[in-house]
């Protein structure tokens, strides 16, 4: 397991001042291990991310079992930041029974024509469910920020342009949501992938460099990197008025995967053990009908 502190130096603090310069996208070690060298640090995160994968998977049949809470993960990022490796290496060990995972792309004229969380909000797990919403409704204070043409018939009427009250409201109703699904069992847990502008660049070569990459490599991604100081300052904005105590922000370095691998898989893990779901109690009624099938089993030739 990660050291509690240094999970907790990942966490944007309700109501403190937060920066995102304070945070090293190319994070990967705490001072105990400055001695080892990369190939060392690699297998430790991967010892730790392989000892919780086998405690995640435990953990999710108990949470499957018990169906007392669900577990709501939101993955946020610039891209080629590790979204999809990330959940595709933390959720390996899971029952695909107990987990599901949503991505939204550009909303539809329907979607469009209610309130900006109403297509979010069914695509929600289920009691003793694990979900993944890889990109989210936070999509909404931050690509809609950096462009707030695309709010179309969102936008108040009369007003011309979103101000600062604007975006404010949205903060204030993305914490009522999440507050409501905290209080009603579900347990959200938010991780921004920061990644630095240089690595995204190193990433997005390789994309185009290696044929196999290709098809990941997109003009729109190009186009947004022109926007990077916009978007740092719309995710500093929306992480500092939506960290709470009910849905904490993480803030995952990314610069190298097996660090955040490792730290979301340990975040993940702690929160869903934490809530020490359990299999049902059996009944001396359930043992007595055990019992009785097990007696007909048996009598079988």
């Amino acid at each position: 397991m990660i050291r509690p502190d240094i999970i907790d130096l990942l966490r944007v603090k309700p109501g403190k001042k937060f920066r995102l310069k304070d945070h090293n996208p190319g994070w990967k070690q705490s001072e105990e291990f400055e001695e080892l060298g990369k190939d060392a640090l690699k297998e430790r995160a991967k010892a730790i991310l392989d000892t919780n994968l086998a405690d995640l998977a435990e953990a999710q049949g108990r949470l499957y079992a018990d169906g007392r809470y669900a577990v709501l993960i939101v993955l946020q990022a610039m891209d080629a930041a590790g979204k999809d490796g990330t959940i595709k290496h933390v959720m390996s060990g899971v029952n695909p029974q107990g987990c599901q995972v949503s991505s939204f792309k550009k909303p539809s004229a329907e979607e469009l024509a209610h309130d900006f969380l109403w297509r979010y909000v069914k695509a929600l797990p289920e009691r003793g469910r694990i979900g993944i919403f890889n990109r989210s409704y936070y999509e909404d204070v931050l690509v809609v920020k950096v462009h707030p043409e695309l709010l179309g018939r969102q936008l108040p009427p009369g007003a011309e342009k979103p101000g600062k009250k604007f975006w404010e409201a949205r903060y204030e109703d993305i914490v009522a949501f999440e507050r409501h699904l905290a209080r009603n069992g579900t347990v959200i847990l938010k991780f921004f992938l920061n990644l630095s502008k240089g690595e995204q660049k190193r990433r997005f070569l390789e994309r185009l460099d290696r044929p196999e990459k290709n098809w990941k490599f997109s003009a729109s991604d190009l186009a947004e990197r022109t926007h990077w100081d916009a978007y740092m300052d719309a995710y500093e904005d929306a992480l500092a008025a939506t960290s709470t105590d009910e849905a904490p922000w993480y803030v995952v370095p990314a610069d190298h995967k097996w660090v955040t691998r490792a730290v979301v898989a340990d975040v993940v893990t702690t929160a869903i053990r934490g809530l020490d779901p359990r299999y049902p109690d059996v009944t001396d009624e359930d043992r007595k009908r055990l019992a009785a099938a097990r007696a007909q089993l048996a009598a079988e030739e």
